[in-house]
């Protein structure tokens, strides 16, 4: 039960693209970062510059920042939290899309769970949810497996196994590449799977020059799109 002397702790999205603001987040979004004093970000100077482009009069130096990313001690978490135990808003943000989805945050909201202190999470764009919103495929049963192995072979025995669960379950899988390995996995589906084994490519989503595509891995062959360095996000299903 959150305790109500506690304050809370908002999830806050980020456009996914170099976008207007308005046309990825709603306006409570943008009237109640002004209220908030403590965040704790995945990166600091692209969390000052989300804040400026939504409010230009925020005064950032107003604001404390507390990072949160691969390099965060584990034990620095409880004490970013603090303020929200004295009863402040405490927001967090990470570089694009919703915090605790692919991205860090789940481990603060765990303990503020813990503690009682009610979690908020706002509205805003998961890339996820857009490319399986946009693929045509199962929506009501998927799931996200996050990064493949690297390693060659049990890379292509997940690709098989994600394949089959595709076949048997008929349930939609999504999955995600470092950018600068994009083409190389589409090539690796196109080597090991099903030619009538469907993919859809879900690349700079909400961008100017969005790919939002699904086919037949036959029809990917020699077709791949311009992806390489993009963030994207694939899927396959039927």
């Amino acid at each position: 039960m959150a305790h109500s002397n506690l304050g809370k702790l908002y999830l806050i999205p980020v456009p996914i693209a170099e976008v207007d603001h308005r046309t990825c987040l709603p306006e409570y979004n943008r009237e109640l970062l002004p209220t908030i004093r403590h965040y704790i970000v995945e990166n600091i100077r692209s969390a000052r510059r989300f804040l400026k482009a939504a409010d230009r009069n925020i005064d950032i130096d107003s604001i404390t920042f507390y990072e949160l990313n691969k390099h965060t001690p584990e034990g620095a978490i409880g004490e970013y939290l603090r303020p929200a135990q004295a009863g402040e808003p405490v927001g967090v943000i990470s570089e694009a899309g919703c915090p605790a989805v692919a991205d860090p945050g789940a481990d603060v909201v765990a303990l503020a769970q813990r503690l009682g202190i009610e979690v908020v999470p706002l509205v805003g764009p998961s890339s996820i949810l857009m490319a399986l919103m946009g693929s045509g495929f199962n929506g009501q049963g998927f799931a996200f497996v996050g990064y493949l192995p690297i390693e060659d072979a049990r890379r292509v025995q997940t690709l098989k196994e994600l394949e089959h669960r595709v076949r048997t379950k008929g349930e939609t899988q999504i999955f995600i590449e470092t950018p600068y390995r994009n083409v190389q996995l589409v090539e690796q589906l196109i080597r090991h799977c099903s030619p009538d084994l469907k993919l859809c490519i879900a690349s700079g989503i909400s961008s100017e020059g969005a790919i939002l595509r699904t086919r037949k891995l036959s029809a990917w062959r020699g077709s791949i799109p311009q992806i390489h360095k993009v963030p994207t996000i694939f899927l396959i299903g039927q």
